[in-house]
């Protein structure tokens, strides 16, 4: 069966894929149209109806004209046939490690009585559809079967091959095996109009259209050949917007009819199986924002993300009332089940999310390592703050703001937290600040003269934060405690984030935090205004410095080491293609680096520990509790100068600001 029968919307579909072969054929009626009216001049010399001085001109004008287009029609009708078409980045899954998986789709399309998919894949998104890899680019097509070989015949056509299911890989791990059946029932169903020759043979048009238009965009071509993909990307995408419009609604025509064959099938059971969808989703971008982003910006990659969508899922469920019904069916056989391997299929989708969603490399190596979730707080969290509170210092090294010195302590000079809340505290008209606390900032290290307030002259009065360099600082005099911690957002380090690509957006922003797309992580030219004259210039020079570290990290490009059979089919050289987040303001990158720096305080002081939150990320325990309220005390410092605050739930916490911590 073929999958056209008397489903509404297929007999649509069909009449928009002849409409999309009726442009095709009007394509190459033009192509030759010059070389009928050639043959008719030619042919009219010799029954004597074209005769003369000008009609052999003509004949000559249009021959070599007709030869021309003819050339060029068969260049590009080359170029259509053999470009390959755009493939998605997926994990294969052969039929050998998730035998139960394929039984059971291959059992809904025999229910469905269509044709079963040739081959599984998954993807590391909450989405599922049908593609097609029957292109020679892709490979060999797969092998009949014994049976089909022996019923196709030497003198018989064999049946299309089907085309690739793709699967959401945190499909598999939090959905049941019924819910999963009722998910791709409508999916599945699409494989019966994929089948038919019409509709086949358009989306093969369609497609060879697009990669041509990609091959035609191609850039570092030599200039003889810059105007031939000129002709060709200009004749392509002609055709696409001659076709655009029968082809979409022949998209939906095939969706239409795909919907109507699946009805019959767990009907009921899909419409829960669809708020699991939603809840999949909606765990899977918390996951990547707020968990999986710190991670990969300090080169580890977690290695169980479509297990961590169980986790974050059943902690959403345990936190949020609406949710009680959903860790009832838990205890039903989760769909991870049918694979044989779940914990290696797990691993491989890790790895290509971090490469999709942040533009990691290809393998593990020193750099780019795997981190189980047990080892996430050390791995992770304690290292993601450690690194932002020491480039804090640096910069505050470069703006030349002096140690506060402790002489109770073994290291006197070392990094503290009152060093920053000293220089970020906003000095009163009735108290201004010693002069000992200020110095001038050094020539070469400083934030660039664009994005920091302007430096006095020698000769001008030092105002407050440029202050002169000569006098040695007084002591500190606020040894306080501390505790609890607000979750801090997993603070970036340097990173080699260097590129922006591809269509993202469809990621749900998380709430409370600012979403950051990989290439910058920053944004120097934001017009927020971090706060007081000494925030601006100290988080201009934190923008500055980052700026730097991410310039002179390595770039993760497409290599031709490395690389499986699966990855050469797409290009990686736009990596990452779906960015997460998008680029922090200044203001936003002092707060984390502020706030790190207060976790780090808190942890060699206070007894705290470095923490997982599944639905907020990094998070510190004070007590055992996981403390949320340091936020707002943070901002408060930065955009009015005022510490108090700050100081009485450092003192309330029992985290000493006066003594220096470690930032390795």
């Amino acid at each position: 069966m073929t999958g056209i029968g008397a489903e509404m919307g297929a007999q649509a579909a069909r009449s928009r894929a002849l409409a999309v072969l009726r442009v095709r054929g009007r394509a190459l009626a033009v192509a030759v149209l010059p070389a009928a009216a050639a043959v008719i001049l030619l042919t009219g010399a010799p029954t004597g109806h074209f005769v003369g001085q000008g009609w052999d001109v003509a004949r000559w004008v249009v021959g070599l004209f007709a030869v021309l287009v003819l050339l060029a029609a068969t260049g590009i009708a080359l170029v259509v046939a053999r470009a390959r078409p755009a493939v998605s980045p997926t994990v294969p899954i052969p039929e050998e490690s998730a035998p139960d998986l394929y039984r059971m789709v291959r059992d809904l399309a025999d229910r469905l009585d269509v044709p079963a998919p040739s081959a599984i894949a998954l993807t590391p998104d909450c989405d599922s559809w049908l593609e097609d890899r029957t292109h020679s680019a892709h490979g060999p097509p797969p092998r009949p079967a014994p049976d089909e070989d022996e019923l196709s015949g030497p003198g018989r056509r064999r049946p299309p091959v089907s085309p690739v299911l793709v699967i959401g890989s945190p499909f598999l791990w939090w959905m049941r095996v019924g819910e999963l059946r009722a998910v791709l029932a409508p999916v599945i169903a699409g494989t019966g109009p994929s089948a038919h020759p019409d509709i086949a043979a358009a989306r093969r048009f369609v497609r060879g259209l697009d990669a041509a238009v990609a091959v035609a965009s191609t850039r570092a071509r030599c200039p003889a050949t810059r105007g031939v993909c000129a002709a060709l990307g200009w004749v392509a995408r002609l055709l696409l917007r001659s076709c655009r419009e029968h082809a979409t609604q022949m998209e939906r025509g095939v969706a239409a009819a795909a919907a109507e064959r699946a009805q019959a099938v767990d009907y009921g059971l899909r419409i829960v199986a669809q708020e699991q969808v939603g809840l999949a989703y909606a765990g899977w971008d918390r996951l990547l924002t707020r968990v999986a982003l710190p991670a990969w910006r300090m080169g580890r990659w977690p290695s169980r993300l479509d297990a961590g969508v169980v986790a974050a899922l059943t902690e959403l469920s345990r936190r949020d009332r609406l949710a009680e019904g959903f860790t009832s069916r838990l205890g039903e056989r989760p769909a991870c089940d049918l694979l044989e391997e779940p914990g290696v299929v797990d691993e491989a989708a890790s790895l290509l999310a971090a490469r999709l969603f942040h533009g990691g490399p290809a393998e593990s190596g020193p750099d780019w390592a795997p981190v189980d979730w047990q080892a996430y707080p050390e791995e992770v969290v304690d290292r993601t703050w450690r690194a932002d509170a020491a480039r804090l210092h640096r910069v505050l090294d470069s703006l030349g703001v002096r140690p506060s010195l402790d002489p109770t302590t073994p290291d006197p000079g070392g990094p503290t937290l009152a060093r920053v809340l000293d220089h970020l505290t906003e000095p009163t008209p009735e108290a201004p600040e010693p002069r000992s606390q200020q110095v001038a900032p050094h020539p070469t290290d400083a934030a660039p003269a664009s994005s920091r307030p302007p430096t006095p002259t020698p000769d001008a009065q030092p105002t407050d934060g440029e202050p002169a360099p000569q006098e040695p600082p007084a002591p500190t005099p606020h040894p306080r405690a501390a505790d609890g911690e607000d979750t801090p957002q997993g603070p970036p380090a340097p990173d080699n984030e260097s590129r922006t690509a591809g269509a993202g957006g469809n990621e749900i922003p998380a709430e409370g935090e600012a979403e950051a797309e990989p290439a910058p992580s920053y944004a120097p030219d934001a017009p927020e205004d971090p706060g007081t004259e000494r925030s601006a210039a100290l988080a201009a020079g934190l923008t500055a410095a980052l700026a730097r570290e991410e310039a002179g990290a390595p770039r993760f490009g497409a290599t031709a080491t490395g690389r499986s059979a699966e990855s050469a089919l797409w290009d990686d050289a736009g990596l990452p293609l779906f960015p997460l987040q998008p680029p922090r303001t200044a203001r936003d990158l002092l707060t984390e680096h502020v706030t790190a720096m207060v976790c780090c305080a808190a942890v060699d002081t206070a007894g705290a520990v470095p923490a997982l939150d599944w639905l907020d990320g990094p998070s510190l325990l004070l007590g055992g509790e996981r403390a949320a309220d340091l936020a707002p005390k943070v901002l408060r410092l930065i955009e009015e100068g005022d510490p108090g605050p700050l100081r009485d739930w450092l003192a309330a916490s029992g985290i000493r600001p006066e003594k220096p911590v470690r930032l390795v």
